[in-house]
This record gives C-alpha cells, structure tokens and sequence, in this order.
C-alpha cells in the first residue's frame, strides 16, 4: 500500500475513534491543538512511520535494500510495542517542551499501536510481502487481497473525511463541496490516463459513472441539511466500517478467484509447486492467476464480473500465457550462485529465468512474474538481469531498466 493512502487511513481512525479536529482547515487553539487532534495526528504518524525505512535507501547505493531491507523491521508485529512506546515517549517531550495539552502515556501508546497496526496489515494485504516476525523470521507472508496501488481503498478512507469537512459548518458549504468534487473529479481524470499508460484503462463510461457518483456524494446531503446533523466522528466511522467492508469484499472475491485458479491448474493437469491469486488493477473484480511449475509459470487473467467457463469448454483452456524456465546451462548455473540472485530469488514467488545471447555476451534475467511490466518495451519492475563474457566473467548486474 502507497504511503499517502497509510497516512490518510491512519487520519481516519484517529477521527472516527476521537472526533479530533480537520488536519487541514482547523487552526489550533492559542495554547495549542486539543487532546483530539493531537490523538488524531499521532494515529496518520504512526501509521505512516513504518514506510520510513525507505530513508535507508536515499543513503546507500545497495540495490538489493529493496528486497532486505524494506518491509522489514519496522513492518514487524514483534517490534509494534517497541515502536508505539518509543513515539508515544516522543510524543509527550515535544508536546511538554512546548507546554501543550498533553493525552496520557498510555493513550498514546494504544493510538501509535493500533496506527502501526493498521500500516502492517494493509502491506500484508498487498502481494509484495512483508516480514512480520523479523528478526525471528525473514519470510514475507502476504494476503494477496489488494492491489499495492487499490484506488478504490483510498476513495474510501479519504471521501469520508472531505465530507466531514464540507459539512463542518453551513457557512459557504456549497463552495466546499463544489471545491472537493471538482479536485476529486480532477483526481479521477488523472487516474484514468495513468491506468492507459499502464494498459488497464478505464473506460469513459465508468469515469462518468463515478463523476456522477462524486456529484451526488458531496451536494446530496446539502437538501435540507441533512449532512449538517452528522458528526465529524460519524462521517469518519462510517469510513471506517466501508473500509472493513471492502477488505471483506477482497477476502471473498480472493477466495473466488482462488478457486478458478485451482479448477485451471486440474483442468491442465499441471504439476504445481505453488499457485496464487494476485489483485489486478483497476477494480476489486481485475485478478491474476499464477502457477508455477517445474518447466515454467502459466499466468491467466481473470474478471470476475464475467461468467467462468465450463470446464469442458475448449477456450477456458486458451486464456492463458506460459512462461517457459530456460533449459539449465553453466552460464545459468553461474548467476544463480551469486549473493545477489540468491536475494533476488529469496524474495521471488513465481520467477522465472531467461537467457539468450547478445553478440559474444550472454545475459541471464530473473524475472518475479507478480510483477508485469505496465508499458511495452520497458522491463518488468523486479527482474535482474546479468551480463556475461564468453569465459562466465561478470560484465554487468542489475535491476533490467529496459
């Protein structure tokens, strides 16, 4: 999950837990913010400060930090009590230093916790996997429910806090909503041109749907004032259950599309070492399927909005690619042995190797098939490639740019 969307869900659950104030339009009172909105701050820092072990990487010129180190320790449940004791301590000498209201220790520390929480879990969702039980453990477990950029989840945790805001007050209500609509329909266009580029466009038929929809959003509550008789908190509660809904919503559809993966694997009969169900962009229906074999990874892509087919049906067997593992070769057998490929296939769920020949130099690439390329002609993001002489000399090694 993006840091923005972690930051805006961690806002969220400060709001709809302690009602605390607008982090963007309330100005602080003379001697400093109130106990709500201090609470509401410590919950989107919190959970945005696990992300902050990407600082590491702006200092060092280890590729590999993207595999070791991200998502590592400070994404850990084993070191959450840490974390939140050692921000909540944090918390209450800056705010004393500067002689402000002060929530309790132990307020503090349940907020940052439940915040460091909420960051964990959201990464686990995702497919890239996340090592929870670091240092026990350097596994990456994922959930494989959400999308690692799911625009659908950020709409949620952040709609209901723009309307809380438009809605604060009667006065130039109307001017808020038309000010949030229009950036949120702003939002939405620029979106769809980024997923066209990314070769999972949205068609203008759903773009209007949803401009419509944004529409009705922000000025409905406007008749009779109706959004005026509903709370800050309240707004941003009833963010919070839609947000559990959705991952609800995920939990089944994974299931959903898990199965199909498996009915495809038995159908072809394919001698499976791991298989998996990976959220696609753009919608909660969009998945991928993945099975990995001895000679290969077979992908097929899956809507489930659109009817499976039959098992007996000739093309439920053609929607697929395969990927096929180059035969064995010294040159092969060299790379693999390499400290970095070793990482590279460590953190790897379905790679996949290619070789072939450039002139008098050999190159071998890895390739994690979770991750696809999102504009021809340019690499998958995660595949390393090595270069080598005709002696099996190291010429080049890296993540592939193009």
């Amino acid at each position: 999950m993006d840091t923005i969307t972690h930051g805006i869900a961690g806002a969220l659950i400060g709001k709809a837990v302690f009602g605390g104030g607008d982090l963007l339009t309330e100005r602080p009172a003379t001697n400093g913010p109130s106990r709500e909105r201090v609470l509401t701050w410590a919950a989107m820092l919190g959970a945005i400060f696990p992300d902050s072990d990407a600082i590491r990487h702006l200092f060092s010129r280890n590729e590999m930090l993207v595999l070791t180190w991200h998502r590592g320790m400070t994404h850990s449940l084993l070191c959450v009590p840490a974390f939140a004791l050692g921000l909540a301590a944090l918390t209450q000498w800056f705010l004393r230093r500067r002689k402000w209201e002060c929530p309790s220790f132990a307020l503090l520390t349940l907020i940052y916790a439940i915040a460091l929480l909420s960051h964990i879990f959201l990464d686990l969702a995702t497919s890239f996997g996340t090592m929870i039980w670091s240092p026990l453990a350097w596994t990456r477990p994922a959930l494989d429910l959400l999308f690692i950029l799911d625009f659908s989840f950020s709409a949620i945790v952040l709609l209901p806090q723009l309307l809380s805001s438009v809605y604060e007050r009667p006065e130039n209500a109307p001017r808020r909503a038309l000010r949030w609509w229009l950036l949120s329909v702003l939002a939405v266009l620029v979106i769809s041109g980024v997923s066209r580029v990314a070769d999972v466009a949205i068609s203008p038929l759903t773009v209007l749907g949803v401009t419509a929809f944004l529409a009705a959003l922000f000025f409905a509550p406007l008749l009779r004032g109706r959004g005026f008789r509903v709370s800050r908190a309240a707004w941003c509660r009833a963010g919070l259950l839609l947000s559990v809904a959705y991952l609800g919503g995920a939990v089944v559809a994974h299931r959903a599309a898990l199965a199909r993966v498996e009915r495809f694997a038995e159908v072809l009969h394919l001698p499976v070492q791991s298989l998996a169900a990976l959220p696609a962009a753009p919608s909660v229906w969009r998945w991928e399927g993945l099975v990995r074999t001895p000679h290969g990874v077979y992908e097929l892509r899956m809507d489930l909005a659109e009817r499976e087919a039959s098992a007996g049906d000739a093309t439920h067997v053609l929607e697929y690619r395969f990927y096929p593992e180059a035969p064995a070769n010294p040159q092969i057998e060299r790379v693999r042995r390499m400290p970095e490929v070793q990482k590279v296939l460590w953190f790897a769920r379905f790679p996949v190797t290619r070789f072939h020949r450039e002139g008098s130099q050999a190159v071998v690439e890895i390739v994690d098939l979770r991750f696809r390329s999102t504009r021809p002609g340019h690499a998958a993001p995660f595949t390393y490639q090595v270069r080598l002489d005709r002696d099996g000399r190291i010429l080049a090694q890296g993540w592939a740019r193009e």
